[in-house]
């Protein structure tokens, strides 16, 4: 039977895995760990993703070393490693052919002309594949490395990301999309009267000028929002094209789908308009029992004391001094620095789990989907979830690489194609054909627009 809906796919590129304990799986090369940083890595994972027909490979970032204030953790936390998402992707572009290059940029300490420009040039660079996760900054050793003395506060982070995105969309907008015209016989190369300079002044910004790059082949470049808190929600429904989130667990999952739909449909657009994605880390073999001995070697890897200093370092309080054998107190949901804490909290308590307990479950499942089977098994997961719905598709985690992302696209994406779930071949174009998103019309070229209108939004 041919499903009426089709999942949306990509895969996580992070350096040696998405598992805490991944690069010391038994199966893992230890050339691979040494070469979690050079090209030829990133380049395998998109290309495993790309055989695969994934819509996108995700690039996540960090403006800080995210554990420097915890030496413990930091020995241990192989994840936390993080090239320029601009500089890797465009490395990408060159060897890929069709996948989307999605990365994450952060508004709390950047430009909206440096990233504009960037992704601008990295769709053209790409032909059209370019995509911006706009992200704010909860890590507070951020902060030194822009040269503040104090992290900026998370209602001001949410105030600066939506004026950022609007201004970066403008800019996005400085030529029209036939200002280039390239004409040798008339000698002309560029129609001055198709540019639309850009001026704003506020609190957070003061900007004047324009893009020295020409529109991008999709118009504006996909965006994707990563969050799951209240003005994460409000800010994907407003403008994004995509929500990342955590949902693991499937009745709070519907409700979240649910409102972020609604919330969708209030700013007067289709509630397709926005894709609602999971990640989920996946751990598939052959069968159900062995899928589980891989996971438990994962999960002996961990101990309790890194749970705890893992955990400390998502609520931004040292958590060592708690009894192990205790619930967490209730006082962590206020002004937590991080906004999956309080689904953190609401899954210790429905589970009855004790702070050992919960720290070494997050540690082991970082709040995520987790999912582990045969291929049959994960897949009846994954049908399950998109069929509630609680998701339009996932952004898939594999622990560990390059063993587990090639057991993904060998075993669980044959069966979902099998179902009808999943296609089999690209769309021509863009991400944004592949997405089945359309292409963002220049405000000059709406009918509705007067021509001071369209220069406002120009």
């Amino acid at each position: 039977m041919r499903h009426p809906r089709k999942m949306i796919l990509g895969a996580v590129m992070r350096g040696t895995g998405s598992h805490v304990a991944g690069w010391r799986h038994p199966s893992v090369d230890r050339r691979m760990l040494a070469g979690a940083s050079k090209l030829d890595h990133y380049l395998r994972i998109a290309q495993f993703a790309e055989a695969g027909k994934m819509h996108f490979v995700f690039t996540a970032d960090s403006p800080a070393i995210t554990y420097q204030a915890l030496p413990a953790l930091m020995a241990r936390a192989a994840q936390d490693y993080y090239l320029d998402p601009i500089s890797l992707l465009s490395a990408l572009a060159a060897r890929t052919d069709r996948i989307g290059l999605v990365g994450s940029a952060s508004t709390s300490y950047s430009d909206p002309y440096t990233i504009a420009r960037q992704f601008a040039s990295l769709d053209h660079l790409s032909h059209g594949r370019a995509s911006w996760n706009v992200v704010t900054t909860f890590e507070t050793a951020a902060a030194g490395n822009f040269g503040r003395r104090t992290h900026i506060a998370p209602d001001e982070r949410y105030a600066r990301a939506g004026e950022f995105l609007g201004l970066v969309r403008r800019l996005w907008d400085t030529w029209e999309d036939d200002a280039f015209t390239r004409d040798p016989a008339s000698g002309q190369f560029i129609d001055p009267a198709k540019l639309h300079l850009v001026e704003y002044h506020s609190a957070h910004f003061d900007l004047e000028g324009g893009l020295n790059v020409e529109r991008p082949p999709q118009g504006h470049p996909v965006i994707f929002v990563a969050a799951s808190s209240e003005e994460g929600r409000a800010l994907a429904a407003a403008e994004a094209d995509a929500l990342f989130t955590a949902q693991p667990e499937m009745e709070a999952g519907r409700a979240f789908y649910a409102d972020v739909k609604r919330r969708v449909v209030q700013h007067g657009r289709s509630p397709e308009s926005l894709a609602v994605l999971l990640g989920a880390m996946i751990i598939v073999a052959p069968t159900d029992a062995e899928a589980q001995d891989r996971h438990a070697a994962l999960r002996d890897a961990i101990d309790v004391d890194f749970g705890v200093a893992y955990l400390s370092s998502l609520v931004g309080a040292d958590l060592s001094g708690l009894s192990l054998d205790d619930p967490l107190p209730d006082a962590l949901r206020q002004e937590p620095r991080w906004s999956r804490v309080p689904l953190v909290m609401d899954i210790a308590q429905r589970r009855n789990m004790t702070f050992r307990k919960i720290a070494l479950h997050y540690a082991d499942q970082y709040g995520h989907q987790f999912l582990v089977g045969s291929p049959t098994t994960i897949a009846d997961a994954l049908q399950e979830m998109f069929e509630a719905p609680i998701a339009d598709g996932f952004l898939l985690r594999s622990p560990y690489y390059f063993g587990g992302l090639e057991d993904i696209v060998t075993q669980v994406v044959p069966e979902l194609q099998r179902r009808g779930l999943f296609r089999t071949e690209y769309a021509a174009g863009t991400l944004r054909d592949n997405l089945g998103l359309d292409r963002p019309c220049h405000p000059a070229a709406l009918p509705s627009m007067q021509p001071a209108q369209a220069a406002l939004h120009g």
